[in-house]
């Protein structure tokens, strides 16, 4: 160079080389951990939702949800439905036609 002196830099230190990977390589860690903790904590969610819906009788299977029915007698439950059968045929008007055309005769 005609003007002026050249200037010679020394070459960067093992260290401020290493450093940028060192940080890079910690923050990654950082976001695993708080990966990893979540993890372990919606394992515990659903493990603790499972024993919460099978208390109610409730249980996940592979082919779907499966609800149980609890203390209802097969009796029990035909009688509340053919009650219900009842009352609407009797609100319905057919029972009152019906009735009628028995009186006529």
């Amino acid at each position: 160079m005609a003007w002026g002196k050249s200037k010679t830099t020394a070459p960067p230190s093992a260290i401020s080389q290493i450093l940028p990977l060192v940080i890079t390589l910690a923050f990654l860690a950082g976001l695993a951990w708080v990966g990893y903790q979540i993890f372990l904590s919606l394992g515990k969610i659903k493990t603790q939702a499972k024993e919460q819906m099978g208390k109610k009788d409730v249980v996940f299977t592979k082919d779907g949800l499966r609800v149980g029915v609890k203390q209802v007698q097969n009796e029990d439950y035909v009688d509340r439905t053919q009650s219900w059968v009842v009352k609407a045929w009797n609100l319905s008007g057919e029972a009152a036609k019906e009735e009628g055309k028995k009186k006529k005769k």
